[in-house]
């Protein structure tokens, strides 16, 4: 079956579900319409702000639908009346009713970046950096109606290099995705291959980020803290909190190094100087301040941040 006459429905919504979306462009599929999630006001200036997958697809004239609900209202119609071979999900970020994942002919393919049955949920990425995880993967999945267990149609494994982050980790696992679903979905349509069910026995689960998950516990070693930055870099980002005249203010912590194996033998929490270098007393190790940004001002470096407020230096961070 040439690609051109594969009619593929597409659920995504962020950069990595953009990446797939682009490579099913390239690769000459049908895109009958995508489905995403709805504009968004974002900034200190609430501008409105369209998914990065709504963008292409507007980009390439394909049909964009943003229901509120898939079980209400028309969406079931509408796919049906597209009468598409087979709908790709990557990152939704929505449940697809069990009467939608019925409709397509080669049932609907959902891109999960992790190994699964390992780290079913929302956070798989930020889950296998704060776990410590070498290595993570892809998986193409035939979805069902419960959460990241249908059958798997074929899987990839990442390497997590030592500085990776979120983002890093993100753009190598979208890069990988486009790739995997381009060779296997010839292969899936054909019967080349079959799915076979996850082992229940072996699943594990990680669950939606929020905002305060960023908080820092300096009574964690250095190493936590560092995988936490790591995992939450760059949303929602780590944060403690400095006490100024007017009261305690967030403190994000941009850029930071983590000294595992240093101590002052200072409290913790304690900002003290480590060589030319400002840094934080841990439980275990330090970590040392790159760049900061207190609530409300501009990112800058610690060294300059200190130089502006004299009693940064000896302080206490909580």
């Amino acid at each position: 079956m040439e690609n051109d006459k594969i009619k593929i429905i597409f659920f995504g919504t962020p950069h990595f579900a953009e990446k797939i979306l682009k490579d099913l462009i390239a690769a000459g599929y049908n895109i009958a319409a995508v489905f995403t999630q709805s504009d968004k006001k974002v900034g200190r200036n609430r501008e409105t702000k369209k998914s990065a997958v709504k963008e292409l697809a507007e980009k390439h004239s394909i049909p964009v639908f943003e229901p509120q609900n898939l079980g209400k209202g028309n969406a079931k119609e509408d796919i049906a009346k597209l009468q598409p071979d087979v709908i790709i999900v990557a990152a939704y970020g929505k449940i697809l009713p069990k009467d939608i994942l019925e409709i397509p002919k080669f049932g609907a393919i959902n891109i999960h970046a992790s190994l699964l049955p390992k780290f079913r949920g929302a956070s798989p990425i930020q889950e296998a950096i704060l776990s410590g995880e070498e290595k993570t993967g892809l998986t193409l999945m035939l979805m069902n109606e419960k959460l990241d267990a249908g059958e798997i149609i074929n899987q990839e494994e990442i390497a997590i290099g030592k500085n990776d982050n979120t983002l890093t980790l993100t753009e190598k696992l979208a890069e990988a995705s486009g790739k995997i679903l381009i060779e296997t979905l010839p292969l899936w349509i054909s019967g080349a291959i079959k799915a076979i069910p996850q082992n229940e026995k072996e699943a594990t689960y990680c669950r939606t980020i929020e905002k305060g998950d960023g908080k820092i516990d300096w009574s964690e070693p250095a190493e936590t803290i560092f995988k936490k930055w790591k995992a939450y870099h760059p949303w929602p980002g780590i944060f403690t909190f400095f006490s100024l005249e007017k009261g305690k203010k967030r403190l994000k912590l941009v850029e930071i190094e983590a000294k595992e194996k240093r101590d002052i033998g200072e409290s913790i929490g304690k900002v003290l100087k480590y060589k030319d270098k400002i840094a934080v007393q841990t439980k275990k190790g330090l970590i040392v301040l790159k760049k900061i940004q207190l609530e409300g001002k501009k990112t800058m470096s610690a060294d300059d941040f200190s130089k502006g407020h004299k009693d940064f230096l000896g302080s206490v961070l909580a």
